[in-house]
């Protein structure tokens, strides 16, 4: 059990942080559309303050869609950063139109805002918010000197413009529906050549010399949804007090 652990422990974590992350980020983003709503109680207004407070992050998905799609040879069309508001009444930051290619090129294109976003994360995560020691006093299990350089954190240079700036892009890394449109087929062709590839008596080839390389790429991934938990963890307590703040203080509730 331990060696498969180690051999698949990026996958696990992976699996184990994805799912908090993004329960965490969708309770963050009520509570700043909640307040801004509690605070201008006008929708138009609020909903113009949560997109300029993302921009960043908005800018950097979409300029990486626009941007692999031109390199990729995909034909674009209309570029907008400018907030719309959808039919459900969902909230569109920005869009890029590129035209339809094949499954692989269009998978690409569709995932290119978790690439650029996740290299953005662990940059500003390791090398700007000082996050790199803390691994280490985890796996010494220094609780104590943890919290000690957690609490040294926010004096670093700069820190709050960094933290910011890693908020505003991991909110907005993951694709969306539209995103992941050519996913499915891609993934399904993978699956297929796999099965083919142990059927043929290529799996202890394809562990030995395979699986180390798309493990290690599964723990990068595991680490920026590590740090853009923690991020978002870090912001969701005091929103949600100062949401619940002003609620009582206007007589008003979000629902």
């Amino acid at each position: 059990m331990e060696s498969l652990f180690n051999r698949w422990d990026g996958l696990i974590w992976l699996l184990a942080l994805l799912v908090p992350m993004i329960f965490i980020q969708r309770r963050v983003h009520f509570e700043i559309q909640a307040f801004f709503l509690l605070l201008t109680r006008r929708i138009e207004i609020s909903l113009g303050l949560f997109s300029l407070l993302f921009f960043p992050g908005v800018f950097l998905h979409e300029t990486s869609h626009f941007l692999l799609a031109r390199l990729l040879g995909v034909r674009t069309g209309r570029f907008s950063l400018i907030p719309q508001v959808m039919s459900g009444g969902k909230l569109q930051l920005g869009f890029v139109e590129t035209a339809s290619a094949d499954p692989l090129r269009d998978a690409l294109i569709g995932a290119a805002p978790l690439l650029s976003g996740g290299v953005a994360i662990v940059l500003l995560g390791l090398y700007r918010l000082g996050l790199l020691p803390m691994a280490a006093y985890v796996n010494a299990q220094d609780w104590g000197g943890l919290f000690g350089a957690l609490g040294a954190l926010p004096r670093l240079p700069d820190f709050w413009l960094w933290f910011y700036l890693a908020f505003a892009i991991s909110s907005t890394m993951l694709p969306s529906p539209s995103d992941r449109r050519a996913w499915l087929p891609v993934v399904i062709v993978a699956a297929l050549l796999v099965v083919v590839a142990l059927v043929a008596g290529a799996g202890p080839w394809m562990m030995e010399n395979m699986a180390p390389w798309v493990n290690r790429g599964l723990r990068v991934l595991a680490a920026v949804f590590g740090i853009s938990l923690v991020i978002h963890l870090v912001l969701w307590l005091p929103l949600f007090l100062l949401r619940l703040l002003l609620s009582r203080i206007t007589g008003l509730k979000v629902q």
